[in-house]
């Protein structure tokens, strides 16, 4: 059976879009693609989002079911009412986060961990919350199995 990304590959038509970067993660993202051997931005951008795609494919396998999962994430905590946007996220979710580890990376950034369980898209609501916020630089679910259907 094809998947509905597989179709869209066999698809031919291009679309053309413009991105705005900040320099040094173009630069950063340029060295990403030589390192892999791309041929051009083009194509790596293609590949992520296949990539991405797929990740999302695969997560549906979760939907409905109990998981628990971390989130982690690390964002500039000088940014104007981040810390309070993250705070109230949190605070709205208490049934949702078993713990969390909060660690100074430097003067402007810190990373946090968060331990999460729950309906995998509520998790997935939660994360796509944070990862929203002007500010985060870097935000990633991940999702396991509770252990409690295996034997």
């Amino acid at each position: 059976m094809e998947t509905k990304i597989q179709k869209s590959i066999k698809d031919k038509s291009i679309t053309r879009f413009g991105v705005s970067i900040p320099s040094d993660l173009i630069h950063a993202f340029d060295k990403y693609i030589r390192e892999r051997g791309y041929t051009n931005r083009s194509e790596a951008i293609r590949d992520l989002i296949r990539g991405k795609l797929i990740e999302k494919e695969w997560e549906r396998e979760f939907e409905g079911q109990e998981v628990i999962g971390t989130i982690t994430y690390v964002y500039d905590h000088h940014k104007r009412n981040l810390v309070d946007s993250i705070l109230d996220i949190q605070h709205d979710s208490p049934n949702h986060i078993i713990a969390l580890q909060h660690v100074h990376i430097d003067h402007h950034n810190c990373l946090e961990v968060v331990i999460v369980r729950g309906e995998a898209g509520v998790l997935r609501n939660l994360a796509h919350k944070l990862k929203a916020l002007k500010g985060m630089k870097h935000c990633k679910l991940t999702m396991t199995t509770t252990g409690a259907n295996l034997s």
